[in-house]
């Protein structure tokens, strides 16, 4: 099964893809024991719905990278899996009045990590940085089982970025990125059971991901454009657009977690009873920086396609 190069599409050669199948195999195997494996282990209800959630997930975007699927039963199972886990987690004493929001924070997850894995290695070294940060917050809190299962997803994850780093030999397909969006979903709202004031570190780890995809979704939706369409106008493709590499985008967006959205989101954990304005000043400022780097990179494009008409 090839990935042809095409207009929408950031790849110029013929490549495999649906090779995410083997991340989603490892893991469904290794979270289990991971999260059942200490004297602070998760129960058995919330474990076993994570696996059949991220496993129904994997097989709809597996089915799609095979024969595509329409819309509404693709977000319908999604959002069939995301309310199977969220009601496992809630049912531990949370109030059921969060169960909206969970639904719409788990299918934005597994999207917005789809919409997102459109260059060579770029999803698979996100994976590995929030899995580590997840890692680093859940050890850091005591939950050795969450730190293992966070740790298990960030390895498989590093295994297969060395088959899909620049120039990719595979790439991951629906079935991984969709699945892997709503494990991250997964093990974040877990962390967030335990403490609400968790999300908000947690959010800022994830921030490149999200303001990418939130902010794209937007923009398109003000411009009256058919948001629900494939495109190429995310920050990353227009950076890749305007002659830059994969790698070069891949370094830039790993700068940006390592440099910056690591460092706040520490700052956070480390002072959560002001969480709250230290995420939201922080979203304010990168969106800020979004916009400018989007309208360069648009302008620099412009720039490029009148130099090659004249």
């Amino acid at each position: 099964m090839l990935d042809q190069p095409g207009q929408r599409r950031s790849h110029r050669i013929p490549t495999p893809r649906g090779g995410g199948i083997g991340l989603v195999l490892a893991l469904l195997v290794c979270m289990p024991g991971a999260l059942l494996s200490t004297q602070k282990a998760w129960t058995a209800p919330i474990v076993v719905s994570l696996e059949i959630a991220f496993a129904l997930v994997a097989l709809v975007g597996w089915w799609d990278d095979h024969r595509p699927l329409p819309v509404l039963p693709r977000f319908g199972a999604q959002l069939l899996a995301v309310l199977l886990f969220s009601s496992a987690l809630l049912a531990t004493g949370l109030s059921w009045w969060w169960l909206p929001l969970l639904l719409g924070a788990g299918a934005w997850s597994i999207n917005l990590h789809n919409f997102m894995d459109g260059i060579d290695g770029l999803l698979a070294q996100q994976i590995i940085f929030v899995g580590a940060g997840l890692a680093w917050m859940s050890w850091s809190i005591g939950q050795l089982a969450l730190a293992i299962g966070a740790t298990a997803m960030a390895a498989s994850a590093l295994g297969f970025w060395l088959f899909n780093r620049p120039t990719a030999r595979i790439f991951m397909g629906d079935v991984g990125s969709g699945s892997t969006g709503f494990l991250i979903f997964g093990l974040g709202a877990m962390l967030w059971g335990l403490d609400h004031a968790l999300l908000w570190p947690v959010l800022i780890l994830s921030s490149a991901f999200v303001l990418d995809a939130t902010l794209t979704l937007v923009m398109r939706m003000l411009r009256g454009k058919r948001w629900y369409k494939p495109h190429r106008e995310h920050l990353y493709q227009w950076m890749t657009r305007r002659g830059g590499t994969h790698g070069g985008t891949d370094v830039r967006y790993m700068a940006w977690n390592l440099l910056v959205a690591g460092p706040f989101a520490w700052l956070a954990f480390s002072h959560l009873n002001i969480a709250l304005p230290i995420t939201m000043a922080f979203y304010l400022s990168a969106s800020a920086m979004w916009l400018l780097l989007k309208r360069r990179c648009m302008r620099r494009n412009l720039s490029k396609d009148r130099h090659v008409a004249a």
